[in-house]
């Protein structure tokens, strides 16, 4: 997994779960001195253009992330070939990546959480829930993303 230099994280909006997962690898890279390319999409384009979600924005600054530019945008045909590594939030999707992902491409394609040795494979939205479901997506990507960069690193 060592020749990775470019993750996309995607879920369903692009404002709260793969915004965050872009803001925690980042703060990681940032770290480390690390230089991989990252950004975030979602699989509808219903937010384009909008920021994060305030209460995912509100988590993730308390700890020290940056969101300031980042932008909720819709996956383009062109990200399966320009990132090397392409995250989904959950199952669905996941799916529905799948569907989109020309054949040559869908090696790329995961779950954010598949780096975790044990426990929760899919990001639990948050959305519709209470702060406590920012900051267990938080936790969850927190983890996943440092081994995901310790197996980079390898």
């Amino acid at each position: 997994m060592s020749n990775i230099n470019s993750v996309l994280f995607v879920c369903l909006g692009n404002i709260c779960r793969s915004p965050t997962a872009e803001a925690v690898f980042r703060g990681l890279l940032n770290e480390r001195g690390l230089s991989i390319v990252c950004d975030s999409a979602g699989t509808s384009d219903y937010h384009e253009g909008e920021g994060p979600d305030r209460r995912a924005r509100q988590a993730g600054e308390r700890r020290g992330l940056d969101f300031s530019d980042i932008r909720a945008r819709g996956v383009r045909d062109d990200d399966f070939e320009r990132f090397d590594l392409i995250l989904a939030a959950d199952k669905a999707n996941l799916r529905d990546l799948r569907v989109r992902c020309p054949a040559q491409y869908q090696s790329k394609l995961a779950l954010m959480l598949s780096f975790l040795d044990e426990g929760e494979r899919e990001v639990p939205d948050p959305y519709y829930g209470g702060d406590a479901g920012f900051e267990q997506v938080l936790d969850l990507l927190q983890q996943s993303c440092e081994k995901l960069l310790s197996q980079i690193a390898k």
